[in-house]
Formats: structure tokens, sequence, C-alpha cells
């Protein structure tokens, strides 16, 4: 099965520039609103539950201002993508210390490991250049990240 690009995941009106938490819980419970817009959670209490699973076996502040918090979770039956933007930074326990400015946050149904993998590999990659990352944060609108991270895809 081919496996879709980042872009294609996500959802225009679930993504937010402007999160307003102040701390990691909060964060991860506002973007898991966001992602409850999708309509394709099935258990909404039982997706939050794992990503906070996840985060207590291991930070998913991965370092460079990001953070990816996610999980493999029977709540969904397809995988699913949002992305936010915190102005201010928040405390993440991230690898490098570092505040968080840039998340992804996805669910993916426990038996697509493969799809999983993939997409954790595919964000890793994008996230290694810069630029990339400069132009996340510039962006003014939900379609101009969807465009930002199309294009980064093709390279």
């Amino acid at each position: 099965m081919e496996i879709k690009n980042i872009s294609e995941y996500m959802k225009v009106d679930t993504i937010n520039l402007n999160l307003e938490a102040k701390n990691k819980n909060a964060v991860i419970k506002e973007l898991y609103n966001n992602l409850k817009k999708t309509g394709l959670i099935n258990n909404e209490e039982l997706g939050l539950n794992d990503i906070f699973i996840r985060e207590e076996i291991g930070s998913t502040g991965i370092g460079k201002r990001i953070a990816l918090p996610h999980a493999k979770t029977k709540a969904v039956d397809e995988l699913i993508i949002t992305f936010g933007i915190s102005r201010n930074g928040v405390v993440y326990d991230s690898m490098d210390g570092e505040n968080v400015n840039i998340f992804f946050m996805f669910l993916c149904p426990e038996n697509k490991t493969h799809e999983y993998l993939r997409v954790l590999a595919k964000i890793s990659r994008l996230i290694r250049e810069n630029k990339f990352i400069e132009n996340l944060l510039k962006a003014t609108s939900n379609e101009e990240i969807i465009e930002i991270i199309r294009k980064q895809e093709m390279n």
C-alpha cells in the first residue's frame, strides 16, 4: 500500500497557528481538540489517553523547537494528523531542553505500524531543514502550512 504524503493526512480546518496552551499537557489537549474536528476519532477518551501514555514512555519533544505527540490507538480507523504553532513556545521536556513552537500530532490505528513508522520518518526528514522550520513559523494561514509541507515533500 502506498503511504500518503504528510500533507494528504492533514485537514486544513484542524490546523492552529496560534495555540494558547501554556504547558505540555494543555497543548496536547488543545491539539487533540483540533484533531477531533476530523470526525474520524471513534473513541475520544481512548485516543487522548493513548497520547498521554505514549508521552509517559518518553517525551515526543524531539528538539529544534518541534514535538510530535502521537499514538497508535484503537480510537481511529485511519491515520490522521494535525499541526499547531505556539508563538511563545511551551516547556515540553524536549531532548535539547528548548521550548517547543511547532507541533505535529497524529493518531494511527494499532494495526498500521508500517504506515505509522513511515509517517514518523517523513516528518523527521522534513524537519531537518532549518528553512522549512522558518517557513512554517512565518506562515499566516492554514492553507499556507499545507502548501509549505507539500512543497517540501516534493524535494
